[in-house]
């Protein structure tokens, strides 16, 4: 056998032993460790501070997720040298770890394999090859364009607020970074509290937060549409999609957040006031984990239903976790039409198929149990904490949005562990990680006679 030959047989069986999905998990896995070792630097933290190895890798999972969730100041516990480390591992977890790498691979001139373009599609949820590679270009520049406009608006905006240059570039940067990845960490100790009344932050930390939210094809078909060559461009159903449902969440949840606490921690507040803090929560919710306000102060009512937000998420192919929006509106759409009697579902002249109806469901249900069973752990490594806390963590891990009501820093390790974990798989996708566990697909060699069962 030539050497060829020998390559291919190796090549095969390596195939055989581990799938593009579960190297992907693997590649995150890397990332986190690598992650976690850059935090133990002594000079990533102030004089006299010691952090424990778990509350580092919880930062490192946090992070890496672009999640938010701290167990520590970070304004208080970071030196600038340990920010910046931060901001490095939010962009590694906001574009993904193999588009990075193969971002590097293309400057250093070296030729991208098909193993790397089969796990950029994973990554970003394609269905095909072609193009990866131009997609992944496309992401990563139009990313750092959006950071770049973001942090020269806020950076002389903060001037107002900071004594030097100096300050406010640094807060101006560290805030965009942080709301266009959906990162939700921040530097001023209170989130954005301190601008509770600045509604010129507010309203530039919403945009950033929905382009890193939104999805990153939608914004390249987006930038296509506005520089177009082809006068027949058309957008995509997923653009159609995604932007429907993520404009109807954002409505909706601004309205319903508006008029619960109203009559309850809004009370005494201008109406502008009340409005921009129910936008800014609508939209912060679904990944950004920024707040304006002190959450603690909503009512429950609001609490359940920001955690059905977190919940849901942000799109496919963002920086953001959660089942996504395509997810719920494709089961929305599912139950409407089973309900008119029809079983296609059809939209903006298109036909979607049926195993995306199946996919949906099957992310439902299995984000349904994972949060029932991380709510169970909770309850009893957290006697301490109320069941609406807990949930509210635990969708916030899992939607990768950052928020809390006061309860991560005092959460047992055992419960740290839990959240890390839906942290990861939030980042990851729910898609992904079925697929890690089921390992590689293989067709059943013969079928069965078909036959109904009753239901319902």
């Amino acid at each position: 056998m030539n050497k060829e030959a020998n390559q291919v047989v190796r090549y095969t069986k390596k195939t055989r032993i581990i799938t593009p999905f579960q190297l992907l998990v693997t590649y995150y896995f890397i990332a986190i460790a690598t992650s976690f070792l850059l935090l133990r630097i002594p000079a990533v933290y102030q004089d006299n501070v010691e952090i424990s190895l778990v509350d580092t890798l919880f930062t490192a999972v946090s992070a890496v997720s672009v999640t938010g969730l701290t167990v520590f100041d970070i304004s208080s516990t970071f030196t600038h040298f340990g920010m910046f480390v931060l901001l490095i591992i939010l962009q590694l977890g906001a574009i993904g770890i193999m588009s990075l790498g193969t971002f590097l691979w293309i400057i250093t001139g070296k030729r991208i394999g098909m193993r790397e373009r089969q796990l950029i599609m994973i990554d970003y949820n394609q269905y095909n090859l072609s193009g990866v590679v131009q997609l992944l270009k496309e992401i990563v520049k139009v990313l750092f364009i959006i950071e770049a406009i973001g942090a020269l608006i806020l950076s002389i905006h903060y001037h107002q607020y900071f004594d030097t240059w100096g300050e406010a570039f640094k807060h101006g940067v560290f805030a965009s970074i942080s709301a266009t990845t959906n990162g939700g960490f921040d530097i001023t100790g209170d989130s954005l509290r301190p601008f509770h009344s600045d509604y010129f932050v507010q309203f530039i930390t919403m945009i950033l937060i929905v382009l890193g939210a939104i999805g990153f094809p939608v914004l390249i078909e987006l930038k296509n549409f506005l520089f177009r060559k082809d006068p027949t461009f058309r957008f995509s159903l997923f653009t159609k999609i995604t932007t429907l449902t993520y404009g109807i969440l954002f409505v909706a949840g601004s309205i319903i957040i508006l008029i619960i606490e109203s009559f309850q921690s809004f009370r005494g507040m201008p109406w502008h006031e009340k409005l921009f803090t129910a936008m800014f929560h609508s939209i912060s919710t679904r990944s950004g984990g920024l707040t304006t306000f002190d959450i603690t102060q909503f009512s429950e009512a609001t609490d359940i239903f920001l955690s059905f937000l977190m919940f849901i998420g942000s799109s496919p192919s963002s920086v953001g976790g959660g089942i996504r929006t395509t997810t719920f509106a494709l089961a929305i759409l599912f139950l409407i039409n089973f309900a008119n009697g029809r079983t296609e579902i059809q939209l903006f002249g298109r036909e979607i198929y049926l195993i995306d109806i199946f996919r949906s469901y099957a992310v439902i249900i299995l984000a349904f149990f994972m949060v029932m069973i991380a709510t169970m752990i909770l309850l009893i490594t957290e006697p301490a904490a109320s069941t609406t806390q807990i949930i509210f963590e635990i969708t916030s891990a899992f939607g990768t949005s950052g928020m809390s009501l006061g309860i991560t820093e005092h959460l047992s390790t055992e419960g740290k562990f839990v959240i890390m974990i839906l942290m990861f798989i939030g980042r990851v996708g729910l898609i992904s990680f079925l697929y890690t566990l089921g390992g590689k697909a293989e067709k059943a060699p013969y079928r069965y006679p078909k036959e109904r069962v009753i239901i319902g």
